[in-house]
């Protein structure tokens, strides 16, 4: 494999390395809910979730392929009452890829396309607080886009039906268009 580096592929693609990020389709759905189940750590939603969320959220989704297989991906959506944030629902990266920077490659790809021409000023997620990746995560996203982040409570345990650790808002912004130099 070549480990050449290639900003675009394929239209809206960016190519890292042998990992081509782009956004989801429909048929990505299932390797979708594939890699969040095998994660062990994210809640899994239903296989149809993953399926609509790739039909109807794809421009605030990205998908990371290998050879054309999904290997990782980030599930966003626009709120309706913030149209300038884009809330990252899921972040996931098949075992196969883990330790090699994907899941910020895929967050810096998403938001590389909304920010600036998309309006996206801010991300928006939530991480149970025992979630020390996720947090290591988006600190790092924030750090790299010289952006504020912020975190509060959002969710107790005890607001969930089931048993559910709390989960914490973290507000990542204002983000501005990066200065990425290529090479």
């Amino acid at each position: 494999m070549s480990g050449k580096h290639s900003d675009r592929a394929n239209g809206d693609n960016r190519a890292v390395g042998d990992v081509v990020i782009g956004n989801p389709s429909k048929s990505d759905g299932a390797a979708l809910w594939r890699i969040a189940r095998d994660s062990q750590k994210l809640d899994l939603n239903s296989s149809y979730a993953y399926l609509l969320w790739c039909h109807d959220f794809a421009s605030t989704s990205v998908v990371a392929r290998v050879d054309g297989e999904p290997v990782g991906f980030v599930a966003g959506y626009r709120r309706p009452d913030a149209p300038d944030a884009v809330v990252v629902w899921q972040v996931a990266v098949d075992s196969s890829q883990r330790g090699r920077g994907l899941a910020g490659k895929l967050l810096d790809a998403l938001f590389d396309g909304l920010v600036g021409g998309g309006g996206v000023r801010y991300l928006e997620t939530t991480i149970t607080p025992d979630n020390e990746a996720s947090i290591r995560l988006f600190a790092s996203f924030a750090k790299r886009w010289d952006a504020e982040l912020k975190s509060s409570a959002l969710f107790a345990a005890d607001d969930f039906p089931d048993e559910h650790e709390p989960e914490d808002h973290y507000l990542i912004g204002p983000l501005a268009p990066r200065n990425v130099a290529s090479g």
